[in-house]
């Protein structure tokens, strides 16, 4: 594991999609695995800034996103369908037919988590994988929980991971209950993985995670047993790693 430290959210930003345009430029025909979330954004900003100057081509790019929230439809402004396509897919010359989101209007979960993890198949896997870190250690919707979910499944989402994401709801009931989400398992076959993380409140579940013990109740500490994982941190992001 690679730590990479940033003076602030804009510096981690630049360094995240340095890594990520990269990938894009050493394999035009890549499979990147994308997150959602405040976060990634100012990276998905950088990456469509290099775009539109010409210095990167999505046109052979493949995506697959990590997670759905289970009930919303590609026309809600809260599904993650809807984020990708504000934050970057309609924004870059990526083909619509090449862009994956796990289908939140599918009742039946284990038929569209089969079909999604047999669509990562089909593509060879994921190239790259870029991942958030939650309060809880929770990376994609995969929450603390007793043991480690190898792919992917329907999840209960916390009550600390739908306070966290009220404030992009009208009121907490109205943050859906579950969610579609690559597991654990998908996630760790991917052949490189980077993290992102930022701001103070992250500083504790950062050292917890990437310096702590491996355990499922910490999802994101599996990270630690991966061969080529980055993690991209602002200063108060990082603040608490000597202390640990």
């Amino acid at each position: 594991m690679r730590i990479i430290q940033a003076k602030d959210y804009k510096d981690m930003s630049r360094k995240a999609a340095n890594i990520l345009a990269a990938q894009i430029v050493m394999k035009p025909d890549s499979v990147l695995g994308l997150a959602t979330g405040s976060t990634p954004i100012g990276t998905y900003d950088q990456l469509v800034e290099w775009y539109e100057k010409g210095d990167l081509d999505f046109s052979d790019i493949k995506s697959v996103n990590l997670d759905e929230y289970k009930g919303l439809d590609h026309g809600n402004d809260q599904s993650y369908y809807y984020f990708m396509h504000e934050h970057l897919f309609d924004r870059v010359n990526i083909k619509e037919e090449n862009t994956n989101v796990p289908d939140g209007t599918k009742e039946d979960a284990q038929a569209e988590c089969g079909r999604y993890e047999e669509l990562i198949r089909s593509y060879g896997g994921v190239d790259l994988q870029l991942l958030g870190l939650g309060h809880n250690g929770h990376i994609g919707f995969n929450e603390p929980a007793p043991v480690f979910e190898k792919e992917t499944h329907c999840v209960d989402l916390t009550e600390s991971t739908i306070e966290a994401n009220k404030r992009f709801f009208a009121s907490a009931e109205d943050v859906p209950k579950q969610a579609y989400t690559m597991g654990i398992g998908t996630i760790m076959r991917a052949r490189k993985i980077l993290v992102v993380a930022s701001g103070e409140d992250k500083a504790d579940i950062v050292a917890k995670a990437f310096f702590g013990d491996v355990t499922p109740e910490v999802p994101a500490s599996i990270l630690q047993m991966h061969p080529d994982v980055i993690v991209v941190l602002d200063a108060a992001a990082a603040s608490k790693i000597a202390e640990e």
